[in-house]
């Protein structure tokens, strides 16, 4: 198997007593120049209506996607037929899309947490530098993603 976007890494011991400790992440983009993902099983102790900008929408959970650009939120989703203008990455999974549509559809409760997940910040990997961390044992590719992973399997991790 082999690097690529759509796929779920999982993080071994050699990261033990760092940011990734535990961590399961979805790769969204990858490409000649690096990785981007999102830890899809540490959920944030804040949800979205704790955010100003978002405070009439209803309590929905928000994850801590990664320690790069925490400052701003990202999602990946299930429904591109609400969602206009997200990357499909593979296995009915999209990156991104039009923020205010997603909003909406929350706040309408057109689309719930088995259709969306919104991250706080993103990780990160320059050219090269995931298949090294593959290489010297801080990840591995996960056996599930040999079998077709859903929407409904990221959110049971």
């Amino acid at each position: 198997m082999r690097l690529k976007a759509g796929i779920i890494i999982e993080s071994t011991e050699a990261l033990d007593d760092t940011y990734f400790e535990s961590a399961t992440i979805i790769i969204s983009e990858y490409n000649n120049n690096g990785a981007v993902g999102f830890v899809i099983n540490k959920p944030s102790h804040r949800k979205l209506n704790d955010l100003e900008e978002f405070k009439h929408v209803w309590d929905f959970p928000l994850y801590e996607g990664g320690p790069v650009d925490p400052g701003h939120l990202f999602f990946i989703h299930a429904r591109p037929d609400l969602i206009e203008g997200g990357t499909y990455i593979g296995k009915s999974i999209y990156f991104g899309g039009d923020f205010k549509q997603a909003i909406s559809c929350i706040r309408n409760n057109l689309v719930t947490t088995g259709d969306i997940k919104i991250f706080i910040g993103y990780c990160g990997w320059n050219i090269a530098e995931l298949e090294a961390e593959v290489m010297e044992g801080s990840w591995i590719l996960s056996a599930d993603d040999a079998k077709v992973v859903t929407f409904k399997y990221l959110n049971q991790k």
